[in-house]
């Protein structure tokens, strides 16, 4: 099929295709997850369906007199968005696949026509750093081959919902270049009433780390009955389970309220009902079911390598993923030592962590707030959306009485940096109007009256970012980076230069075709001045401190899924230790596209007068690759020199074992993490077999004497060495390591310069007073 992929035709890395969502169902449905089984309507079809119907000119034109600051006027604005496209006709070549994958679907339960979820997937959704969750529309309960027609139609207009083209637009994403994917999936939970009732259905959402307090050897669990929708919108108070993640073994739990549930009707539409009183002063979840999901959360950790904020059902006592994503936001939890002698006039869960002093100001409606909230107020209110936004980024803490850390509040709240507590059900009765309280979010407590003390100790964390930024170490501290536009957010982080920026992000998310599909189309010139807007953007918000671009390092499997890249790309059997790297850049088939980069470099050197652009080689096997590469650098105005550095990745172990020969053609050796580790075990960094049996780790003795013999060798050449894999954001005894043998820079997250930086000062205090 051209326009349709089952999950096991899908990984993680189908996101241009698929979407975050239904790219991240494939991966776990291909781990032996329990996933559901669905079908995926592409974004391509999504595209062909604008194309076809000549929409995107109409589009662009609402969208161009579209005032985003006036609620209003983007609510008239998006829904003729969405109109012009429910009302369009989805063409013939579309809808015929479409129908033959769900008569597929049902024929695998059983069935003529079986009961679907029809979700969004957009192509933007779930990528580390951002996250669209939440944002367009998932039908339930949805039945028939005209009512699944209908359905997808109705999921591509919710790419244009006033929330989701507001959160674009916030973000700095292109309307016209976020295309939206569909999953039809078998939809669980079709049960009647009574059942529902029975607490025989459950769902919820769950973290690996717990998102407040940052707490890493944490697993959260929020769970109530009937649908997750409740759970996830956080317009119910659920149950919360803390679980130790090494253990397995339930450290704290809080009864939600759960005072209504959500189920699916015939129709296919949500209907609220109260849940019975027997069911809400109980733990919602059995003890099989908690233990299920401690170990699905632990699995989904160790397979993605990142913390994920995951959503989950429970149909008869048995557990079943339905989505996973990055959690974007989180912080590291800090040690309070101050004692407050006063007993706190409130609790709720601390979904925002932070202390904040104020005057109350209850607010139950946003006409209501537009009168009442004012700089600096402490904003008490049931449940919040998105139209409180503006009122949120002006209060100095928010207090809700509904939700969990899923909620509008809860994710908003994070984002923003504001202290703030939710599911604190009597805070309404228990605060008045014009009250002073301090919030301690961090918590999740409110004291009546002003504690400085809280305070104080807060605002000491919020000088570590100087106190650490005047620190001086021995081994710089740099900062990796993949998405241009982050820079503003980061560069202001106690860094002496970006040593890794992956500029793959730029040729996927701004470029999307395959260079020698540009080249062949006359069009070349697309892809330099992308990706030389894309770098200059980062070098000039940093400048005069240094940006290591690395060359492009897709696999060929990545460079298949760019527009117009199947014509030119093979199909490996093992893309990993394929035709990448600088194999590619002197090889017949792509040395015109490496030019395209070598060009977009100098441009940002000359033309812009970003000077402090450096490159570097990636997935370097050979010397006689090198000499050959650098040559053609060369005849491109691209010559090493003392104000043009080039430096190596040592990933390949031969880089390691003739470091002294290699050390001739680089200023720098970048060590490559993750690359080294799965090529001296022998381990492939994507098996997540291998890897829940403790294979793949870069600790391993093997690991640290490479590194080791490479940090020796190079600096008998003069030549120095970084590294920029992830390792080093992890794990701190790794960090300690590599300072302790010499290394000269670590490159790190910006989630953790900070930390590093703090963590190499003390490492090297102990290491120079020994």
């Amino acid at each position: 099929m051209k326009f349709i992929k089952w999950l096991n035709e899908l990984s993680k890395n189908d996101i241009n295709l698929v979407g975050g969502k239904a790219a991240n169902l494939g991966e776990m449905y291909n781990a032996k997850l329990p996933v559901p089984n669905a079908f995926v309507i592409t974004a391509p079809a999504y595209k062909h369906f604008i194309e076809k119907n000549n929409l995107m000119k109409k589009i662009k034109e609402i969208l161009k007199n579209t005032d985003f600051n006036s609620p209003e006027n983007l609510e008239s604005s998006t829904k003729k968005i969405r109109e012009l496209i429910t009302n369009s006709k989805i063409p013939e070549e579309i809808e015929n696949e479409i129908i033959e994958a769900y008569k597929k679907l049902s024929k695998e339960f059983g069935k003529e026509e079986i009961s679907v979820a029809i979700r969004s997937s957009a192509t933007a959704e779930d990528i580390p750093g951002a996250s669209f969750a939440g944002l367009q529309l998932t039908l339930l309960n949805i039945k028939g081959v005209e009512e699944v027609l209908d359905g997808v139609k109705k999921c591509w207009a919710s790419l244009f919902t006033p929330r989701a083209t507001f959160y674009r637009q916030q973000k700095g994403f292109k309307h016209e270049k976020v295309y939206i994917a569909v999953i039809v999936q078998k939809q669980l939970g079709v049960l009647i009433r009574s059942e529902y009732e029975k607490g025989k259905y459950k769902a919820g959402v769950g973290f690996t780390i717990h998102p407040s307090t940052g707490e890493k050897d944490k697993i959260v669990i929020e769970s109530s009955y009937g649908q997750g929708e409740s759970v996830v919108s956080g317009s119910v108070n659920p149950d919360t389970i803390i679980i130790q993640k090494d253990s397995g073994k339930v450290i704290e739990y809080n009864v939600g309220r759960k005072e209504k549930m959500r189920i699916t009707t015939e129709k296919g539409e949500l209907e609220e009902i109260e849940t019975p009183e027997d069911l809400r002063k109980r733990i919602s979840l059995s003890e099989d079911e908690i233990k299920q999901l401690w170990e699905l959360a632990t699995k989904l950790e160790e397979h993605y390598h990142f913390p994920q904020d995951f959503e989950w059902v429970s149909e008869n006592g048995k557990i079943y993923l339905v989505q996973s994503r990055p959690v974007t936001v989180f912080y590291e939890k800090k040690e309070s030592k101050v004692i407050v002698e006063i007993p706190p006039i409130l609790k709720g869960l601390s979904a925002s962590p932070g202390v904040a002093i104020g005057k109350v100001k209850i607010a139950l409606s946003v006409e209501e707030a537009k009168k009442k909230i004012e700089k600096g107020d402490i904003l008490v209110t049931k449940m919040t959306s998105p139209d409180w936004t503006p009122f949120m980024k002006i209060a100095s803490a928010i207090i809700t009485t509904e939700g969990g850390l899923t909620s509008h509040a809860s994710i908003v709240s994070r984002e923003l940096g504001i202290p703030c507590i939710v599911g604190a059900s009597d805070a309404i009765e228990k605060l008045k109007d014009g009250m002073i309280v301090t919030v301690d979010a961090t918590s999740g407590f409110v004291y009546k009256g002003e504690v400085k003390d809280l305070l104080e100790k807060e605002k000491m964390s919020e000088v570590d970012l100087k106190y650490v930024g005047k620190l001086k170490t021995k081994t710089k501290i740099l900062m990796n980076l993949g998405v241009p536009t982050e820079i503003d957010k980061y560069k202001d982080l106690p860094f002496e230069g970006i040593g890794l920026m992956r500029i793959e992000f730029i040729i996927a998310d701004w470029v999307k075709e395959h260079p020698n599909y540009l080249i062949e189309r006359n069009e070349a010139q697309k892809y330099i001045d992308k990706l030389a807007e894309g770098i200059a953007m980062v070098a000039k918000a940093i400048y005069p401190r240094f940006v290591v671009v690395r060359f492009s390092d897709f696999k060929t499997n990545e460079y298949r899924r760019l527009i117009g890249g199947e014509k030119f790309e093979p199909e490996e059997s093992n893309p990993m230790i394929g035709w990448r790297g600088v194999s590619r850049y002197i090889s017949e088939g792509f040395e015109k596209a490496f030019r395209l980069e070598c060009k977009a470099i100098k441009k940002v050197r000359e033309e812009y007068k970003l000077d402090n652009v450096w490159v570097m080689l990636p997935f370097v096997r050979t010397t006689w690759e090198v000499k050959k590469v650098l040559k053609i650098m060369e005849s491109e105005g691209l010559k090493r020199s003392e104000k043009f550095k080039v430096w190596i990745m040592a990933e390949v172990p031969s880089v390691v074992f003739l470091a002294k020969k290699f050390a001739k053609y680089c200023d720098c050796f970048s060590i490559g993490s993750n690359d080294l580790t799965q090529l001296i075990l022998g381990v492939d960094r994507d098996s997540a077999i291998l890897s829940n049996m403790g294979y793949f780790d870069e600790r391993d003795e093997a690991v640290l004497k490479a590194i080791k013999i490479l940090i020796r060798d190079a600096h008998k050449k003069g030549v120095s060495v970084s590294i920029c894999g992830q390792a080093p954001s992890f794990y701190s005894d790794f960090t300690e390591f590599l300072v302790r043998n010499g290394i000269d820079s670590i490159s790190v997250n910006p989630d953790v310069v900070v930390k590093t930086k703090k963590l190499v000062y003390e490492i090297e205090g102990r290491l120079y007073s020994q």
